[in-house]
């Protein structure tokens, strides 16, 4: 039973440790957690960060896997798994996203606008070091020696791939929601009611919409995931065996 996980923006493949840590040695076995490309090393030739290569890299990810696979999203990731398992269902065993998602009303928080208008987008990371970004995912729930090691990936070819990712996905609630009846199933939706950039009211939307469970985390923000690591890798287990 294989499965991959997908991180988000601006995080590595390491903000899915703790989650890795709570379903134990027997299950992690089996999970991949792959890099976005351009987030841990330089753009690959050919490859233009647009919202599209994205979701055609996560399908070549999971094709390479041989058999339908568990996907688990987080932010970005989120996105990308949806919008994967929509077009791909026949690839797709579960899926569960966290924090994150497709919905039509949804609007773009201020930090997604600022990064998607041109010279403003460019100003904003290059204002925005090691230092402060550290402090800002700290501040937003993550563990502190974790915020550091993703700051410490910080670097200019990620900030240059975000930047072209939120640009190509200015309209992503009209573009992505048309096929969300394709959805598989067996879907599951993680929530930290405090996140500050997507309120749990466009979850409960998505959730209405598509038929979808939504477990809400009082008092929890964004990272949701390592936030409540533990109550998330238990519903997965549940998940998966169902």
């Amino acid at each position: 039973m294989k499965t991959i996980l997908v991180h988000g923006v601006p995080d590595t493949p390491a903000m899915w440790q703790p989650l890795i840590d709570a379903l134990g040695s027997d299950i992690s076995a089996d999970l991949s957690a792959p890099a976005l490309p351009g987030f841990m090393s330089p753009v690959p030739p050919g490859f233009d960060c647009t919202k599209e290569a994205y979701v055609d890299w996560l399908i070549s990810q999971i094709e390479a896997a041989g058999e339908p696979v568990n996907l688990v999203g987080h932010d970005w990731g989120a996105l990308l798994v949806v919008r994967a398992a929509s077009l791909r269902p026949d690839l797709v065993r579960s899926w569960a996203v966290a924090n994150a998602l497709p919905e039509r009303s949804y609007k773009w928080h201020q930090t997604a606008r600022i990064w998607q208008t041109p010279l403003l987008g460019e100003m904003f990371m290059a204002l925005t070091g090691k230092d402060r970004l550290a402090r800002s995912l700290a501040s937003a729930g993550m563990p502190e020696a974790l915020a550091r090691h993703e700051a410490d990936h910080w670097s200019p070819h990620m900030r240059k791939a975000i930047l072209q990712l939120y640009r190509s996905a200015k309209n992503i609630a009209e573009e992505w929601t048309g096929d969300l009846h394709k959805l598989p199933g067996r879907g599951l939706v993680f929530w930290g009611d405090d996140d500050p950039f997507v309120p749990v009211e466009a979850a409960e939307r998505f959730c209405a919409e598509t038929n979808t469970p939504l477990h809400r985390n009082a008092s929890t923000g964004h990272w949701s995931v390592v936030e409540k690591a533990p109550e998330f890798a238990a519903l997965l287990q549940a998940h998966w065996k169902s």
